[in-house]
């Protein structure tokens, strides 16, 4: 996991706690952010430089801002072999693809790389605000082209998949369009409505008035700063096109503020387009009363792991299976209490299993 913030250490617990890898190794040039990271189970390794112990990776996820990613993965390419996999979280996918094109280049000894971005995030920043569960049902964006392997895209998928997520595939032009108009528009919306209250003799009695809706409707403006700049600033010319749309919205209904019947026309139909909206929802599961364990590629693995448990007459209350692979895999167990959980987790930690609870701990 190169670079283990938000985003990177909700996806190292998620392979942490599904067993989607049989090491996490977190890399960041800061040394307190991998304290943090170890400290809360997102990784099994910290590393603060590039070196040899890239060899061992398979899959390389890199989790930084947009403008930080070439950099990132020009330190990390040259330790990689052949056959290692690389993707990266970016919100903005041409840049990134075209400089990482130019890094990677063309020729089959080459580290494979996957774009991609989850659809997911917070107004919190850093690993300590890290949530596996922040991934689950996330849209999560892969942008293959005509030169994407393959077989490495279909790794990537993989993976995403094991994290919860649902992965879509969309071109990196298109993705990057519509990204204007879904998350870096909203942002700076958010930006210009509180700056409309932020001054003037008012300003305390707008700040009282606008702890309801209004604070909800600009949570994004609460992010990093410096990120989400760098967001928007990346997707420059897809931005401004999805301002310009704005402006004609705002301005439509300007022109009818006069005239009830079509101001109420636009408001049933906002309704209904707000409405359809899909809602994600996250943890399907109550992490406090959940564990993952890991399972090995044999006969009778389930049937063995409910045994275990019904002799201490523990009852289970749901199972997902999280992964598999051809080593074994990963299987989720949910319990009525958190007592229940603490049961299950010992009797099955003393036949052996692997166990985690969902915040990462043994």
């Amino acid at each position: 996991m190169a670079g283990v913030g938000l985003i990177g250490g909700s996806i190292a617990l998620g392979a942490r706690e599904r067993s989607l890898a049989g090491k996490v190794v977190g890399f960041d040039h800061d040394a307190s952010v991998l304290d943090a990271a170890t400290g809360i189970g997102a990784i099994d390794e910290a590393r603060l430089e590039p070196g040899p112990w890239l060899t061992e990776a398979d899959l390389v996820v890199l989790a930084a801002p947009t403008k930080a990613l070439p950099g990132l993965a020009a330190g990390l390419l040259p330790h990689l072999r052949p056959s290692a996999i690389v993707t990266d979280v970016g919100s903005v996918k041409r840049p990134v693809l075209a400089a990482l094109d130019g890094l990677i280049g063309r020729g089959r000894n080459r580290p494979r790389f996957v774009g991609g971005h989850p659809m997911a995030g917070s107004e919190r920043s850093g690993v300590l605000n890290a949530d596996a569960s922040l991934l689950e049902n996330a849209v999560w964006v892969l942008t293959p082209t005509p030169d994407t392997d393959v077989d490495a895209l279909s790794t990537v998928r993989a993976f995403v998949e094991g994290l919860g997520a649902r992965p879509i595939d969309i071109a990196p032009e298109l993705h990057d369009r519509l990204v204007a108009t879904v998350s870096h528009l909203p942002y700076l919306a958010a930006v210009a409505l509180t700056g409309l209250i932020d001054g003037g003799e008012e300003r305390s009695l707008k700040m009282l008035l606008a702890a309801g809706g209004f604070r909800d409707l600009t949570r994004v403006a609460s992010g990093d700063p410096r990120m989400s700049r760098d967001m928007v600033a990346d997707n420059a010319d897809a931005v401004r096109s999805a301002l310009n749309a704005f402006r004609a919205e705002l301005d439509a209904i300007e022109a009818v503020l006069d005239e009830p019947g079509a101001l109420l026309q636009r408001a049933e139909a906002a309704k209904r387009s707000r409405d359809a909206i899909p809602i994600v929802r996250r943890g399907l599961l109550p992490a406090r009363h959940e564990l993952v364990i890991a399972v090995r590629d044999r006969p009778g693995e389930f049937a063995h792991i409910t045994a275990v448990l019904a002799e201490s007459q523990v009852n289970i209350k749901d199972i997902e299976v999280l992964g598999v692979r051809e080593s074994g895999g990963a299987v989720r167990l949910a319990f009525e209490d958190r007592s229940a959980l603490e049961v299950g987790r010992d009797v099955l930690a003393a036949a052996g299993y692997q166990v985690r609870t969902r915040n990462g701990a043994g």
